[in-house]
Order: structure tokens, then sequence, then C-alpha cells
């Protein structure tokens, strides 16, 4: 099983997908946790060029070009190997992420957009993807993206509620406000676990 969580910056994505590999992994599951950008040497370099400000800006292509090379990376060396040994894999971000932030927010479409990421991904996406819902607790920049304009992430969250609203049986919606076992309970109960 491949499990993805989406959502805005700050909602709680990485927060939940540490509890569910946990709670697999204490009852006794073989799980793979990854996070995108990353999750391989090339990810990870790829990660640092694409949320560093190391002075050097990037194209909006460049940076879509980019998270689809790291997804690739990680796709083909950890997420397939992972699910033909029949382990879950569980990831912090995904495709979507890609959808919304570079489709949505830097405004190069959707549809492009996912059609390189679905090249990348050599057309694997997540069995199921739990898309947080809310507002984000964390408000403070930590990475060269989140350091956009308001303008920028209105665009992302209207990504992303269209991914809810799309109609999707892989999506399912989470609300993200309150306590982390509140959240980790509708997590699991979206889950069916």
């Amino acid at each position: 099983m491949f499990v993805s969580f989406e959502g805005v910056d700050g909602v709680g994505k990485s927060t939940q997908a540490r509890l569910l590999v946990g709670a697999l992994r204490a009852a006794g599951r073989d799980v793979v946790e990854c996070r995108e950008p990353g999750g391989t040497v090339v990810g990870e370099r790829v990660r640092d060029l694409l949320l560093s400000d190391h002075g050097v800006p990037l194209g909006p292509r460049t940076e879509a070009l980019l998270f689809a090379a790291s997804r690739a990376q990680l796709t083909a060396e950890v997420i397939e190997p992972a699910l033909a040994r029949g382990a879950w894999v569980v990831c912090d971000r995904f495709l979507d992420s890609s959808v919304a932030y570079q489709g949505g927010g830097r405004q190069l479409g959707e549809e492009a957009v996912r059609a390189v990421s679905l090249f990348a991904t050599a057309g694997r996406l997540p069995d199921v993807t739990v898309l947080l819902v809310g507002d984000p607790y964390r408000t403070t920049a930590t990475d060269r993206i989140e350091s956009e304009s308001d303008l920028f992430r209105t665009r992302v969250r209207a990504s992303f509620d269209a991914l809810g609203q799309g109609g999707s049986e892989r999506v399912v919606l989470v609300a993200a406000a309150g306590a982390e076992t509140e959240v980790q309970q509708r997590v699991w109960a979206a889950l069916a676990l």
C-alpha cells in the first residue's frame, strides 16, 4: 500500500506521516518512510538545491523539472522495490504537491506539471492520498518555497482545494484542526485501519 500525505505548508503532513509510520511498525508491518523531494542520495542533493537559498535563482520550469527528477529517482530506487516486496510506503508529499506548487503556485499549468510528474514516476500514483485540510500551524518560513508571497500560497491552496473536490477515489480529506492524536485518529479512520 502506497500512502502519500499532502496539504499546504505547516498543516501537519510530516507529523501525521511519521505517526502513521510508527503505528504501522508497532503493528508489525514492513514500512518504508520517504519524503519529497529527497529520499535518495540524488534526491537529497536536489532537495538542497530546491529548498535552500544559495543565491541562485531557479526558473519555474527548472524547479518543476528538478522536483520531477527527484521523484523519478525516489520511485525507481525506493518506492517500486518496497511495493514489490509487499511493504507499505508512506510518503510526505508526492506528485500532487508539484501539481499544486509548480502547476498552481508557479502558474505552469496543473495538467502540464501532472504530465511531467507521471512521466517521471512511470505512471505510479499513491493508492491513497491523505489531503490534510486546514490552516497551517506553523507560519514561519523554513525554506525558499515557504518564503513565497501570500498570492503564491493562495494559488497553492486553491490547487489543493481543487484536488480535494475533484472526486478522485484515491484522495481522502482529513481535517487538520485539533490535537495531533485527534488528527491521527481521523487519518486512521480515513484509511480504514
